[in-house]
């Protein structure tokens, strides 16, 4: 995932998450080992789970030293929440299309 969503760091803006057209194997790209929906959708697990782990760390150190800056760690854990429901939402799609499918006769 971490081509999925850019700027992850903690001076870049929430809007970052709207560069999906730049996912890994796709056709900017040219493909790859990783350019099935499988590794598509693995890259962009991991890049929540990134931003996940980030947003842990921020409000680790905030709690332990106090030398974060407040603002920051909430907009790291804006952007894992709003990551994961991203997720939660292709995750649905995903679901929704294979029942979908399952469904049809031929």
């Amino acid at each position: 995932m971490s081509n999925m969503i850019s700027g992850i760091g903690a001076g870049n803006s929430i809007g970052s998450l709207g560069s999906i057209g730049s996912l890994p194997g796709t056709a900017a790209t040219g493909g790859g080992a990783d350019a099935g929906f499988g590794g598509i959708l693995n890259s962009a697990l991991d890049q929540v789970n990134q931003l996940n782990s980030n947003a842990q760390q921020q409000i680790g150190s905030l709690l332990t030293n106090g030398n974060s800056d407040l603002s920051s760690v909430m907009v790291a854990v804006e952007k894992a929440d709003v990551a994961f429901q991203l997720m939660m939402q292709v995750r649905n799609k995903i679901v929704s299309a294979y029942q979908d499918i399952e469904k049809m006769q031929f």
